[in-house]
């Protein structure tokens, strides 16, 4: 009895791999992979014939929750070496009074004030308009 059994469900086999390559197109790729970015109220387009359309709303482009990014300046424990040097640079020479560096010390320490002003103003603004635009 099990070998009756065995020799159909052989037999079967290549029967039932045959209806899935014909259903399958043998088994190509697609010809055409088609990313879409589809904006509020838009539906996902039908692909034509061996077409794969990939949809995605445009206001969430990010993988990355948005409550995990941007969550200010990174702390100095988790910069690179390169950032943390050119910082140290820069203490150093507002310390000593170097030209272009606002300092009350040295010569020529005050030529900076207005170009450190005017960065201050321009993060200013950008941190304004960032805050705009994380209000829902």
């Amino acid at each position: 009895m099990i070998r009756l059994t065995l020799a159909v469900a052989l037999l079967a086999l290549p029967a039932i791999a045959g209806a899935q390559t014909s259903a399958g197109a043998a088994g190509s790729p697609p010809q055409r992979i088609r990313s879409v970015q589809l904006t509020a109220g838009q539906q996902c387009p039908k692909g034509e014939g061996d077409e794969i359309v990939v949809c995605s709303p445009a206001e969430e482009p990010y993988r990355i929750p948005k409550s995990l990014r941007d969550s200010g300046p990174i702390p100095a424990q988790n910069q690179s070496w390169v950032n943390r040097v050119a910082d140290i640079d820069q203490t150093g020479r507002v310390a000593g009074g170097i030209p272009n560096t606002c300092s009350p010390v040295g010569n020529g320490g005050q030529t900076g004030c207005s170009v450190l002003a005017a960065k201050r103003w321009a993060a200013e603004k950008r941190a304004q308009r960032q805050a705009e635009s994380s209000i829902p």
